[in-house]
């Protein structure tokens, strides 16, 4: 195998450790901000080298529709083509079939509260779903063009090889929340198959990450555990619908981490809130990716610690074009320690924002990363230093 990983304090179920792929090393629990087309937005190589970022993730469905796998070959790779020099994970595309399939379909993400499900039952007309699945792949709509195109097991892997990303994941299908257990089953089926075509065509200088499925179903979960166990991956994804609740998904962990091996890192996909953050950390994952430091920062959302006001109930979220903020002249968070905090304030970052100043995307980026690289480095010291029960309470309150 192509990845190394070595535990080196645990408290409870979460770990600290360091990973080393490819002569590179990253230390966990980690947070992958993700450079969808190899880019983490509004932010060039030297920033991401301050902030303290040693891996992301980049997308493998959206780099071959632009500007395409084999034109990032034909110049180096992903590394070479954006200039980074720290670890790349991509994913194998699965994410894309949901999003662009149930996720268009339904209306929805990975995770669906009670709420969110009473208003659906009351539309009577879903979006338009723009993927349809088979036993072989996929075929799907290129939202850039509208153009058919396939993707397949050996597709996926074939462009990640392209790509010339560390670690691979496998090609899944990525069910809905709102998917019942008997489709979440022919799913998983399907899955499996695909899991197996994966291994047999990776490029075997990648390591590579298999992809627990399975829904919200626990039956479910535990065979595609068993499935995996009988081969040999570099770490463990978990993905798919983790359920109609945040306490759906961490039972779903609670099944699913305990039976997956000490000796490899778990990475759960696309969960990036705070307090999922640490409840996942407890018991035993370590990567995490999300997209939302700069989806939100591009919104005018910016991330704060308990220090800076961030609580909870408030998502640690504050929204900057708010006119409270006009005359702040505090740093947006008093305990982060990037440029951004220690140079300007709460004032001058509403007027950017306000003003479409485009300075504003590129600061709210560089700060909401940061926060995230930060608590990882916080979370991190805490494990070592056995004190990760209160770090939760001061962030938590619980």
């Amino acid at each position: 195998m192509n990845l190394k990983f070595k535990i080196k304090s645990v408290e409870g179920n979460a770990r600290s450790g360091v990973a080393e792929v490819r002569g590179k090393k990253f230390h966990t629990p980690a947070f992958l901000p993700v450079a969808t087309l190899a880019s983490v937005r509004a932010l060039d190589f030297r920033d991401l080298k301050e902030i303290g970022v040693e891996i992301i993730m980049a997308n493998t469905f959206h780099l071959h529709l632009k500007p395409g796998d084999e034109l990032i070959k034909e110049l180096g790779g992903l590394h070479r083509f954006m200039n980074f020099d720290g670890v790349i994970a991509t994913d194998s595309g699965g994410f894309q079939v949901f999003s662009l399939g149930f996720g268009m379909e339904h209306g929805i993400g990975k995770i669906a509260d009670n709420i969110f499900l009473e208003k659906l039952r009351n539309v009577s007309r879903k979006g338009e779903k723009w993927v349809e699945v088979d036993d072989e792949g996929i075929t799907f709509r290129n939202p850039l063009n509208g153009s058919f195109m396939r993707l397949t097991p050996e597709k996926s892997m074939k462009i990640q090889s392209n790509l010339g990303s560390d670690i691979v994941f496998v090609f899944d299908e990525c069910t809905s929340p709102l998917s019942d257990k008997e489709y979440t089953a022919k799913a998983l089926e399907r899955t499996n198959r695909w899991i197996e075509k994966c291994l047999e065509c990776y490029d075997k200088s990648q390591a590579i990450f298999g992809i627990v499925q399975g829904g919200e179903y626990e039956d479910l979960r535990l065979k595609s555990v068993e499935f995996i166990l009988r081969h040999e991956f570099d770490g463990y994804g978990i993905g798919g619908s983790l359920g109609k609740s945040k306490a759906d998904m961490l039972k779903i962990l609670e099944w699913v981490v305990p039976r997956l091996p000490e000796e490899k890192p778990r990475h759960l996909l696309g969960i990036g809130a705070v307090e999922d953050i640490f409840n996942s950390v407890e018991r035993g994952i370590d990567m995490f990716d999300c997209v939302s430091p700069t989806r939100w920062a591009r919104r005018g959302v910016l991330y704060v610690s308990p220090e800076g006001g961030g609580n909870v109930k408030n998502k640690f979220r504050v929204h900057i074009k708010n006119a409270d903020f006009k005359r702040d002249s505090r740093p947006l968070d008093p305990a982060c320690d990037c440029f951004v905090c220690l140079n300007h304030s709460r004032a001058y970052l509403h007027h950017l924002f306000v003003s479409n100043e485009l300075s504003y995307f590129r600061l709210a980026s560089y700060h909401n990363v940061r926060f995230f690289v930060r608590l990882m480095e916080e979370i991190r010291s805490a494990i070592e230093g056995g004190y990760l029960s209160e770090l939760r309470r001061e962030w938590l309150g619980e």
